[in-house]
């Protein structure tokens, strides 16, 4: 069972995302990931989640030519804020969520 100090650590992971998208994430997690296997998880599925909705955000840009990325690229932005939110609740629960949609580049 991971202690507060964990849980809080984790969940600043996903909540400093909100305001500095990769740096603040980052930087706790290589900070913390040595102390804590459960701050490491959630690091390592943080950055799996930046990088596959990266990936979904320039897809839908790319499809903006065809007019479908209009449509995508609002939901591809929610989609992220809604998960980000999800993620944090979860892992200041203690639990070791994982983030449908989102492809494993980090193991």
């Amino acid at each position: 069972m991971p202690t507060s100090d964990e849980k809080l650590m984790a969940m600043l992971i996903y909540l400093s995302s909100l305001f500095t998208y990769f740096i603040g994430p980052l930087i706790i997690w290589l900070i913390k990931r040595e102390d804590s296997e459960f701050v490491d998880y959630h690091g390592k599925e943080f950055l799996n989640f930046m990088i596959s909705y990266t990936i979904y955000g320039i897809v839908a840009s790319i499809l903006m030519i065809v007019l479908i990325g209009f449509i995508l690229a609002p939901i591809v932005g929610l989609m992220a804020f809604i998960f980000t939110i999800i993620a944090a609740v979860k892992s200041y629960g203690g639990e070791t969520y994982r983030i449908p949609t989102v492809i494993r580049f980090i193991k």
